[in-house]
């Protein structure tokens, strides 16, 4: 086995320059009910998963920024996994107070329980009833940035800077913009309340770029990556046109991708399923870095295609298929899949070798240890 010549933040680095690193990154995101399987399968504690499940839930730090147990365990398991994961920070929120399982923008939420595992679902959507942005402004108060404390940044980096990649800031306002209006009301808005989108948008693009914009004041020079997201591609084709794309979505994208290239951090794009015909404008007018998570079953996301016509401009992360390979295919299926991946996306650097999306609980953990074991062994350059 080679011998590794680079730290996870140095291998991350080198993929989002474009470079060849020692071995193949390998990046972890998997739902709190499967962490804590992990974490119990690998001997690391014998607390109850759901109780690890529940504390895995909740903020990685207490309030005197000590590492939650269950969230030290996880990051011990993910480094016998040879996993080079990202520290995402953020600011303590430090506003009014908010009411049980309600979020800063009014949205109450509900846990709901999949049999396998818990999402908090949205049940109440504080703008559905207005018809006008009058209405809105009249009825309705914004979450001010001042809201948040972003002192303790600096300190949640401390354990971890220069040893591994740092992600902080970003944004995702459409979905943020469903949970106000709720899923049908915001679609049909993007028709019906055109004005209402461009309002409550660009309401939301301003909390995240100023939420971002001091986050690099906290830690400047520090932040390698951040999150600019938003879910356009559906199973087969685009949820959205690509004139509603551009009239709502890219320009504040664009927005925030400049500010995050101004201090040196990568823009990580999420866009689910088949968004390849978005995708020349995300690079060429948004400015993406990476791409997220390359759920190549999805037709017209096939990774040959998207190596081919995006590898020069493009970093791809994930491409372990969560659909059928991880939690439905076989040992050897896995490992077929981690070779074909390193084969064909990363073949001559570009590749961040990830779960499309969240590993979920029915997932077998030994197919799970299978891609990271195949990852480590068969990554190299």
């Amino acid at each position: 086995m080679p011998k590794e010549t680079l730290s996870p933040r140095e291998r991350w680095l080198a993929v989002l320059r474009h470079e060849l690193p020692d071995r193949v990154p390998m990046d972890y995101w998997a739902t709190p009910e499967f962490s804590a399987r992990l974490i119990r399968h690998l001997g690391l504690s014998d607390r109850p998963e759901t109780e690890l499940a529940a504390e895995l839930r909740g903020p990685a730090y207490d309030n005197t920024l000590k590492p939650v147990e269950s969230h030290a365990l996880l990051l011990q398991a993910l480094a016998l996994l040879h996993v080079d994961f990202v520290i995402s920070v953020g600011p303590r929120y430090a506003g009014p107070p908010l009411p049980p399982d309600t979020d800063v923008f009014g949205v109450r939420y509900r846990p709901v329980d999949y049999g396998s595992g818990i999402y908090d679902e949205a049940v109440s959507h504080p703008l559905a009833g207005f018809e006008s942005v009058e209405e809105i402004e009249a009825c309705y108060r914004w979450p001010d940035p001042d809201w948040w404390d972003y002192s303790q940044i600096p300190a949640q980096i401390a354990p971890w800077e220069g040893r591994y990649p740092i992600r902080g800031g970003g944004s995702e306002p459409f979905l943020t913009y469903k949970n106000l209006r709720g899923d049908e009301q915001a679609m049909m808005d993007l028709v019906l309340h055109p004005e209402i989108v461009e309002y409550c948008l660009s309401k939301l693009f301003d909390l995240a770029y100023t939420n971002t914009l001091r986050i690099f004041e906290a830690i400047p020079g520090k932040v390698d990556l951040t999150y600019v997201a938003e879910d356009m591609g559906g199973q087969e084709s685009l949820m959205f046109s690509r004139k509603h794309i551009r009239r709502f979505l890219l320009p504040g994208m664009k927005r925030m991708a400049e500010l995050a290239h101004q201090a040196g951090a990568y823009v990580f794009h999420h866009n689910d399923g088949n968004c390849r015909a978005i995708l020349p404008e995300m690079i060429d007018e948004v400015g993406i870095d990476v791409l997220n998570p390359i759920q190549w079953r999805s037709k017209g996301m096939e990774r040959e295609g998207l190596k081919a016509d995006f590898g020069g401009r493009l970093v791809f992360h994930g491409a372990m298929d969560n659909q059928y390979t991880l939690p439905f295919g076989s040992v050897a299926e896995v490992e077929q899949e981690v070779l074909d991946n390193l084969r064909i996306l990363g073949a001559g650097g570009g590749y961040v070798l990830a779960p499309c999306h969240n590993i979920q609980p029915v997932s077998p953990v030994e197919n799970v240890l299978a891609m990271y074991r195949a990852g480590f062994e068969h990554g190299w350059y």
